[in-house]
């Protein structure tokens, strides 16, 4: 058949008796030789007799190091990034957003989830900042830390304007505390990383990226009525921030957090562009709604709209203003007793300027106020009423609560 001789039936002087014999001979000879060299090879290389660029199979396992197929490698990899890493994502926790049902449907479920960082241990107790829209609206929070441990979270206090809230746990299990950095000297391009919990199913997540702009202003409308109540700084950055990392924390690569991370633009065509609010904005909110359970902020006491909606009718006929005034807000109401009330502002009046800055839009009021002043600094308002200009002194008050 040809199987092992392509000359077997051109050989007719083979015979049939002999054949099987002569190839149990030549297959235990074939492995007798194949032993032989195997064995005897590790001792000629050892005597010097085999070529420099030979080695066994003993030596290197099979493989060809020449051009490292099959090599296998152990690479103990330490670099700043994972250092940074390291320190922060037991820091991390997952935040589970559980609501009650509609009247059908009696049971509690999980209204989505989010991620948080626990900032301070104290008293038994330990803190954790996260986003407000995280939390909104939660009948129960559920923590999970990074160990895999899940506390019943009770929550102190929330912050929409600046998208915060804090939440408390017991702290017996908690085993890390996150460090804040500043974020004042960010500068764009330095590297940003970010750990959180993104679709709720990838605890501990990182990506890394850089800062792309340290000074971002995003619109917000914390009472959603459609038009922007503020104008937040926000930090800028590459780094993936996906549905579920809300809350998780944006890092420097000393491993401090720089950053509480908050959204990202969610379109099709846009790609790396995420928002992490500023830890020097954040640190005293977080203080307030640890403390009080909401944020201090500075009241005045007005309802304010652009001037720029104003027609120049109006303008003249009913405020009276001189041809010059080109900017600044109207008061359409004034609360009783309010500290603008005290110091004489009236409703129709034209607020220009606050302690010397020109004021365009209620925008720029709601950021003076609360970036510049503090409950009971006296502040110094340049307005127009009835056509004339004047100035006045307020000393602020609290603003209550909603």
């Amino acid at each position: 058949m040809g199987y092992y001789d392509d000359d077997y039936e051109s050989s007719p002087r083979r015979q049939k008796g002999n054949r099987g014999g002569f190839l149990l001979a030549a297959l235990v000879g074939a492995i007798l030789g194949g032993l032989l060299i195997l064995f005897s090879i590790p001792a000629l290389g050892g005597m010097g007799l085999l070529p420099d660029n030979y080695s066994s199979n003993e030596d290197n396992g099979g493989v060809n190091e020449e051009n490292g197929i099959n090599k296998n490698v152990n690479v103990n990899v330490t670099s700043n990034v994972t250092d940074a890493v390291s320190k922060v994502r037991p820091a991390v926790v997952e935040v589970l957003n559980i609501q009650q049902g509609e009247f059908w449907n009696q049971g509690q479920q999980a209204a989505g989830s989010g991620s948080g960082v626990i900032y301070k241990k104290e008293g038994g107790k330990a803190y954790i900042v996260t986003n407000n829209h995280v939390v909104k609206g939660a009948s129960r929070l559920e923590i999970t830390l990074s160990n895999g441990t899940k506390l019943k979270g009770t929550l102190r206090g929330t912050d929409p304007l600046m998208d915060l809230a804090v939440v408390e746990v017991n702290g017996s299990k908690v085993k890390k505390v996150a460090q804040f950095g500043s974020s004042s000297a960010l500068k764009p391009g330095e590297p940003a990383i970010a750990i959180g919990n993104p679709l709720g199913t990838f605890p501990g997540s990182v990506t890394e990226g850089v800062v792309s702009s340290a000074d971002r202003t995003m619109p917000v409308d914390s009472d959603e009525d459609g038009n922007p109540d503020w104008q937040a700084e926000v930090i800028q950055t590459d780094a993936a921030i996906n549905p579920g990392n809300s809350g998780g924390a944006l890092l420097n690569i000393g491993g401090q957090v720089i950053g509480i991370n908050s959204s990202k633009i969610a379109q099709e065509e846009v790609e790396g562009i995420g928002f992490a609010i500023p830890a020097d904005t954040a640190r005293p909110i977080i203080a307030d709604l640890e403390r009080y359970g909401e944020v201090k902020r500075p009241f005045l006491g007005v309802g304010p709209i652009p001037l720029s909606q104003v027609s120049s009718y109006h303008r003249q006929t009913t405020l009276k203003l001189p041809p010059s005034v080109k900017s600044g807000v109207v008061v359409m109401d004034v609360d009783p007793l309010s500290p603008a009330d005290r110091a004489g502002i009236k409703e129709m009046d034209v607020i220009v300027a606050l302690d010397g800055k020109k004021i365009a839009s209620p925008l720029d009021l709601r950021k003076h106020l609360y970036s510049k002043k503090r409950v009971n600094d006296k502040m110094e308002i340049t307005y127009y009423s009835k056509g004339k200009k004047k100035t006045t002194t307020v000393k602020l008050g609290l603003q209550k609560s909603s």
